[in-house]
């Protein structure tokens, strides 16, 4: 890594608690960081840019924005994953603390091969003391605003209308098989994990969701999408395969509502940002 002295670019725009109390309080540590690039060079931030980041580093903090852009969204129509980064600037402090600015592009997560769809995303990401649950402002072109709904509202009504509330187990099987029954499933289950694996980005540690190991759905007095997941989170650097349970809630055009607990590999005192988390007053979803 190759570091160099450089002021710092202005920025461009398990835990059991409900996921919208867990994201409150980042508005001042995004300020801060303005007011620190505002105040002077190199000198007064103490930021070095690294010269040539690694893609691989890039990369991370794109599909934490990723993550986090997914979680706001609260679209299964609407998820994306990275397909490239095309332009990315990274600083580094004494404190190991990370910044990213970034521009990628995503893939249309759930179409067929032969329709496939690209979108773009340009991030701002931070990460305190490398540790996990970075700061994100990110914008993400997106699928027009009239089909995302009516493709939400088309599975909302596929999940309404069974019989008897759904319990499964095993998504996908041991052939990785995904019967499209129960692909809607898969799809709300990636919606959730998205914030699971936001919180538990760090710039070293990279998670995918890798099966659904079992799921039961909750009659509800109301008109939500009510389901207890237990998901199997891989993390790519270690290789290791970490069960989490998520309950999620879910009605088309409104924010979901995400509890999870996993077998822990940080605490949540560790988290990046402030105390409570994420840069979410900030993150812009101008285009979606």
């Amino acid at each position: 890594m190759q570091l160099r002295r450089q002021p710092l670019s202005s920025p461009r725009p398990g835990d059991t608690r409900p996921a919208a109390q867990r994201l409150a309080g980042p508005l001042l540590l995004l300020l801060a960081l303005q007011g620190a690039a505002a105040s002077g060079g190199p000198e007064d931030s103490g930021w070095l840019q690294d010269a040539e980041p690694s893609s691989r580093l890039l990369s991370q903090a794109a599909r934490a924005a990723l993550h986090f852009f997914n979680f706001r969204a609260a679209s299964p129509s609407a998820l994306q994953v990275l397909e490239n980064v095309l332009d990315g600037r990274a600083w580094v402090n004494q404190k190991k603390e990370y910044k990213f600015d970034l521009v990628f592009t995503t893939e249309f997560y759930n179409t067929e091969e032969d329709e496939k769809r690209l979108g773009q995303c340009s991030a701002q990401v931070f990460f305190r003391n490398e540790k996990p649950r970075p700061a994100v402002n990110v914008t993400c072109s997106q699928l027009i605003k009239e089909r995302r709904q009516e493709e939400d509202y088309h599975l909302y009504k596929l999940m309404k209308q069974l019989k008897s509330p759904l319990n499964a187990v095993s998504i996908p099987d041991s052939h990785g098989y995904i019967a499209p029954s129960l692909r809607p499933i898969w799809d709300l289950a990636f919606l959730g994990s998205s914030y699971v694996m936001w919180q538990k980005t760090t710039p070293f540690l990279q998670y995918y969701m890798s099966q659904i190991s079992s799921v039961k759905q909750w009659k509800t007095n109301d008109d939500a999408i009510d389901f207890d997941y237990t998901v199997l989170l891989h993390e790519f650097s270690t290789q290791e395969i970490i069960p989490c349970r998520i309950h999620l809630v879910w009605y088309p055009s409104k924010p979901l509502k995400v509890k999870y607990h996993c077998q822990e590999r940080q605490t949540p005192e560790e988290a990046s940002g402030t105390e409570d988390g994420s840069a979410m007053a900030l993150t812009e979803l101008s285009n979606f």
